[in-house]
């Protein structure tokens, strides 16, 4: 659904160092995922979703978003996309149901006030439908943004923060709306600084600064930067466990934190029967057992620090 092929963007400064913004980024992204596209403030992300929707052209390197090549057809990919621009621009004298249906109309929607209506109800907005946008609040217009990405039904959803600016129960709804999307089938590239939504939400994501890092599913990434460890809750440890846990075959590495456990594992479904057994065997109390979970805001930031630290070496 989304294929890019050594997209690279240079933008030429006069009298100064030319901008490398996007440096040789190949990526596939496939019908009906939630893609995140992470990355700190200036990474690129924001001129890379500039380039896939066709506003701007790459210096080198090419795409095919929805079978279409980028700088070839440049049109109709325009046509086939929703954008969500991380500051969405509206007529501020205009109401609501006015502003949606001026871009229904210039994406030559068939039902304008059919489609107006279906996502000014969807995203709640429908009672404020004859009011000027320009008293809407920061969240309100974020969601009528959203209405006006989905107006022509397109196949692939670039969204650049969909949930800055709303509230619990707005930001909810939305990401509630964006999963629902994504069991429809669409495809969903997605730049956002909340971590946790990005958790949740995408099947994989893209660490990125100037050029890709690394891309995944959060589970892989937590496996490939932290492995997998197996937090056995105990009611006192004994120092002579920890050698019985040792001798296990699969088991990495054993610490004893505060009364706990912690074993680093190939394969917990596996051994974690092992390890409950031998321990009780030995005398151990067990109270519970848990996986160590690390965030993706841990995952992010241990990446972003290694590729900051392997740009200085080189």
């Amino acid at each position: 659904m989304i294929e890019i092929k050594n997209l690279t963007k240079i933008f030429k400064i006069k009298k100064s160092e030319d901008i490398h913004a996007v440096v040789d980024l190949s990526l596939s992204v496939a019908e009906g995922e939630v893609f995140g596209f992470l990355g700190p403030n200036g990474a690129g992300k924001t001129t890379t979703v500039r380039m896939l929707t066709s506003l701007i052209a790459p210096t080198e390197g090419t795409a095919w978003i929805n079978g279409f090549k980028l700088g070839e057809n440049d049109q109709e990919i325009r046509r086939s996309v929703g954008i969500l621009t991380e500051s969405p621009g509206m007529y501020e004298r205009l109401s609501a149901f006015k502003n949606l249906s001026i871009y229904a109309n210039l994406y030559d929607v068939n039902d304008v006030d059919g489609q107006v209506q279906k996502y000014l109800q969807m995203l709640g907005l429908w009672s404020r439908r004859d009011d000027a946008v320009g008293g809407f609040s920061k969240g309100m217009r974020q969601k009528l943004a959203i209405a006006r990405t989905l107006l022509h039904e397109p196949h692939i959803l670039f969204l650049d923060e969909p949930t800055s600016g709303l509230d619990p129960e707005a930001a909810s709804l939305v990401r509630s709306f964006i999963e629902e999307l994504s069991v429809q089938g669409r495809t969903i590239f997605m730049c956002t600084h909340n971590l946790n939504e990005a958790d949740h939400l995408c099947n994989r994501i893209g660490i990125f600064n100037t050029s890709l890092i690394e891309v995944d599913t959060p589970a892989n990434l937590r496996q490939k930067i932290y492995g997998r460890k197996v937090v056995f809750h105990l009611r006192a440890v004994d120092p002579k466990w920890i050698g019985v846990v040792e001798k296990i075959p699969g088991v990495i590495e054993v610490k004893n934190v505060e009364e706990k456990l912690v074993v680093s594992l190939e394969d917990p479904e596996s051994i974690n029967p092992v390890i409950i057994r031998d321990l009780v065997n030995a005398g151990a109390d067990i109270l519970f057992v848990g996986e160590l979970r690390h965030s993706l805001e841990e995952i992010y930031l241990q990446t972003i620090r290694e590729s900051e630290t392997e740009k200085v070496k080189s």
